[in-house]
């Protein structure tokens, strides 16, 4: 896939280099660039990335992306995290929490709920294996990047996740209409946040498997909220339950 934009760039350099394919990372070959771009170049080699230099015109065509700012990254897959591992580091820390993404379709929400897990500190994210966008060049794009610092697993079996996760002593919360407004749960310290599909919501089996189920209270006439809108209000909330906004 190819990425661009100074800021992924950025969070890839901050990501163990031995842990992601990049096939190579392309430059504007213009002369007179900014100081920042020549800075990201130089950081790029000190790490053994292959650089490479081009015309603006084939960054343009295979980022798709007019406004690619001088920097293209061939990055052969994205570096998913084993939800295992995942779970061990959960196990290792008084708090942690975690969000599952039950079949969340629209790259563009995907990426805004990384950007504001990350935000709100959350420890990882949980997205199905069918029926749900994966980290692609738009996540990654909408997320400016952030996708790099949120260990992201992808599971076959979202019910089978929920009891992994019970068993590892997490308290699991989903996201519905019909819930205990948010703002009445005591959330657990360890706590995990099912978010629904943009059209259908939460698939009623993994929502009889929760502990709890939670509803975000709107005015009368309003269907829903677009679920990335529903993440920031519940993450945010959890951030400032478990560690007072801190």
């Amino acid at each position: 896939m190819y990425l661009h934009g100074r800021n992924v760039l950025k969070e890839i350099l901050k990501f163990p280099s031995g842990n992601l394919k990049i096939k190579h990372i392309l430059f504007s070959d213009q002369k007179n660039v900014s100081p920042e771009l020549d800075q990201l170049k130089k950081s790029c080699i000190k790490k053994g990335y292959r650089v490479e230099e081009t015309s603006p015109i084939k960054l343009q065509n295979l980022s798709h992306e007019k406004k690619h700012q001088g920097v293209v990254i061939d990055l052969k897959e994205f570096p998913y995290a084993d939800f295992e591992r995942l779970l061990e580091t959960a196990g290792a820390k008084a708090g942690f929490s975690i969000a599952l993404l039950d079949m969340v379709q629209d790259p563009h929400n995907l990426g805004a709920i990384i950007r504001t897990a990350v935000a709100a500190g959350i420890g990882g994210l949980v997205i199905t294996e069918k029926s749900s966008t994966k980290v692609t060049p738009a996540v990654i794009k909408v997320s400016t990047g952030l996708a790099f610092r949120l260990p992201i697993s992808i599971v076959t079996n979202m019910v089978r996740a929920i009891e992994e996760l019970k068993k590892a002593g997490f308290w699991v919360y989903a996201a519905s209409m019909e819930g205990t407004p948010y703002y009445q749960v005591n959330f657990s310290k360890k706590t995990a946040i099912i978010l629904g599909n943009e059209g259908k919501g939460i698939r009623k089996l993994v929502k009889t498997n929760a502990d709890y189920v939670i509803s975000i209270p709107m005015e009368s006439g309003v269907d829903s909220l677009n679920v990335s809108a529903s993440a920031a209000i519940l993450f945010f909330e959890l951030r400032k339950q478990l560690w007072g906004g801190e």
